[in-house]
């Protein structure tokens, strides 16, 4: 696949933007620093941050086995998915291809960028329909979102579906892998050197534990890494994110700690949901949340509330009628939750 010939014209052309920084790149040799124009006054967050975020990077690439040059970082996840819209699809002209019920914000990102998002709905089983992909993808299908484990339904999709739809279509292939590491699917990042059309997207939001910096993940082939950085702005993630991001990586037993708490959780919370009587169907889930089906999504949401706690009503996606979304929190607010539903 000729990754140049998906890419925009505009972009294939784009000479990127030249920070200050990306001229002189070593920051941590000693010097007097008089090129950015910055206030000279130390307070920690006065100087511009490392706009490739070398030392993060460095130590992704040790972590997941990759070439620094395969990584790119964003402010987010959703600034990556932005950038994977402006790199591959033509306002206008070209479409994606999302799997509702899935991540809302595919949808949002193409209605923001003028290009036509063609929905092919997953199966009862919450499984993609290959035959209907295919079918739906013309030559102007330039993206196909994979949401695996999937949000909202919290399913891993099959692997060999994914591995029909990366050899047939003829686009580029994102597997949203946020929700992975709660997950004993293997992360297709080992797989980035059999498909050169395949986007991994990871984040530090869930397993991390660091939504609030907002640091998300890409990894992919080093030529499509180096078409998104002509795109991303200079300074995308800032200082004190990727000082965050550092200090987390020196603690990575914690983070391995707290996914195993949080899987000891999901399986207690599972048990008790079976001893809810308006409580339908409890869905499969490689997540660290639990979507249910119940008698009516709405007045439980409602009643929930009222007793303090906030969970997510997903009646109105499709294929989820009358379902509940619990994120799995801590071993007392899982007794909380449990007391609560109880009682209705």
């Amino acid at each position: 696949m000729n990754i140049d010939l998906l890419t925009r014209k505009n972009i294939r052309s784009l000479k990127p933007y030249s920070s200050a920084r990306d001229e002189f790149k070593d920051f941590e040799k000693e010097m007097i620093f008089l090129d950015a124009n910055e206030n000279p006054h130390e307070n920690g967050v006065n100087r511009y941050p490392d706009p490739k975020q070398t030392s993060v990077k460095k130590e992704l690439a040790k972590l997941k086995g990759v070439k620094e040059s395969q990584i790119l970082l964003g402010n987010g996840s959703d600034e990556i998915l932005d950038i994977i819209f402006r790199a591959f699809c033509e306002p206008k002209e070209d479409n994606i291809i999302t799997l509702p019920p899935t991540y809302g914000m595919y949808g949002v990102l193409a209605d923001i960028n003028n290009i036509e998002n063609k929905e092919v709905f997953l199966t009862k089983e919450f499984q993609p329909s290959v035959k209907n992909i295919l079918e739906q993808a013309n030559n102007n299908s330039k993206v196909l979102f994979l949401c695996t484990p999937n949000n909202p339904t919290g399913n891993s999709i099959d692997v060999k579906s994914i591995e029909v739809l990366m050899e047939m279509f003829k686009g580029v292939v994102v597997i949203d892998e946020a929700y992975i590491d709660f997950s004993e699917q293997e992360s297709w990042i080992s797989r980035l050197n059999d498909y050169p059309n395949l986007i991994v997207t990871q984040t530090f939001s869930k397993a991390y534990a660091m939504a609030g910096v907002r640091l998300g993940i890409c990894y992919a082939s080093e030529e499509i890494i180096e078409i998104f950085n002509r795109i991303k702005p200079p300074y995308n993630v800032n200082v004190l994110t990727q000082r965050c991001a550092l200090k987390r990586f020196d603690k990575l037993e914690m983070v391995t700690d707290e996914v195993k708490k949080i899987l000891k959780e999901r399986a207690k919370l599972i048990i008790g949901l079976e001893e809810i009587k308006f409580i339908e169907k409890i869905y499969p889930t490689d997540a660290n949340f639990v979507l249910v089906k119940v008698d009516d999504a709405t007045k439980r949401y409602n009643q929930l509330l009222e007793k303090g706690i906030v969970i997510r009503n997903r009646t109105t996606q499709p294929l989820c009628e009358n379902t509940l979304r619990f994120t799995v929190g801590t071993k007392k607010e899982t007794k909380l939750l449990l007391k609560a539903l109880s009682e209705l």
